[in-house]
């Protein structure tokens, strides 16, 4: 899987934060980690100089370099990451590099700055093209919980967007007991694929709160043809499912007329697996009317598919959902 198709685990949405940088006198840190893409205002001025959609430092004088340490909102193995350059053309950094590190808690700015701090390479330096999303790739398979992003000599960045595998901490999950969201991102569900989401991302369904507006669920386009719209999540863990809430809040005139669940049993399932019209999927909800801009909740309705570790969710024919929870219990 493309590293891209992963959550970001940096995104503001998700709790990240920009904690402490060393410079942001042209524009603030945390415009860094914003979920919208960076845009660009001709014309638009500061006191300080020309406003930017970005992390910006000034022209720097002396030998060194910018840098800023980052909280994961998502603490997590990280794939890849992407450093977003957009509209910065003549003021953008030569080169970048990151590090990580794990920590326990929430450590103060003073912890995250001290020389005690075991940060490791995740990213040696590389250059920067400007104006661009610049990828790389990152080799290193342990949970992380805080970077650090450093910059060569000095310039903007638009956002940094840090692709990654979630990973909670699971013994505090099973030291509060009683029921988890299995289809969390935030407990380290995934959408694996979906058949459209053409004006709403698949991971909007399994994201944190409740949506803000119909942008902020999976919608698809207007279907024209037979058939039905589809997306196929992994659980966070293994589970025995208790109750569904499907919330389609927002969307009024292009909600789904129905839906229906689908689970199954399977370890390490390739998406081609999954996707394959000889997959074993068991009827968890059936084919159930859904209504407009309404958190519905299912519980008495659901069959028992026993422990499941995908979901395949159905709408009928096309439309838009902001939220599927997923409640069950974790099974060893």
């Amino acid at each position: 899987m493309d590293f891209t198709e992963l959550i970001d685990l940096a995104s503001e949405r998700l709790g990240g934060a920009v904690v402490v940088a060393n410079d942001d006198f042209f524009a603030p840190k945390e415009n860094l980690l914003k979920p919208s893409a960076p845009v660009f205002i001709e014309g638009k001025y500061t006191d300080r100089g020309k406003w930017m959609d970005g992390w910006e430092t000034r022209r720097r004088r002396t030998p060194g370099f910018d840098w800023c340490i980052v909280r994961l909102g998502l603490p997590g193995i990280i794939h890849g990451i992407v450093v977003d350059t957009s509209f910065f053309r003549g003021n953008y950094p030569e080169h970048c590099s990151l590090d990580g590190s794990t920590f326990s808690g929430v450590p103060t700015e003073a912890e995250l700055m001290s020389d005690d701090v075991q940060w490791i390479p995740l990213l040696p330096q590389m250059p920067l093209s400007g104006d661009s999303q610049n990828p790389f790739p990152i080799q290193y398979a342990e949970r992380v919980t805080h970077l650090r992003f450093r910059i060569f000599p000095d310039g903007g960045v638009a956002r940094l967007r840090v692709y990654g595998e979630v990973i909670p901490d699971w013994e505090q999950l099973k030291r509060a007991g009683g029921q988890i969201d299995l289809a969390a991102a935030e407990n380290g569900a995934l959408v694996l694929s979906s058949s459209d989401m053409f004006f709403g991302h698949r991971h909007n369904l399994i994201m944190p709160g409740r949506a803000a507006d119909m942008s902020d669920g999976w919608e698809t386009k207007r279907r024209r043809g037979p058939g039905h719209d589809w997306t196929i999540i992994k659980l966070a863990r293994s589970g025995q499912i208790h109750r569904i809430e499907v919330d389609t809040s927002h969307f009024k005139g292009n909600f789904p007329e129905s839906c229906s669940l689908e689970a199954c049993n399977v370890e390490d399932a390739t998406i081609e697996a999954l996707t394959d019209p000889s997959a074993l999927w068991t009827t968890l909800l059936p084919r159930t009317k859904l209504q407009a801009h309404t958190r519905h909740f299912f519980d008495q309705e659901l069959l028992d598919t026993g422990v499941a570790s995908h979901l395949r969710f159905s709408i009928f024919p096309d439309g838009g959902v902001s939220r599927l929870r997923v409640y069950g219990t974790l099974v060893d």
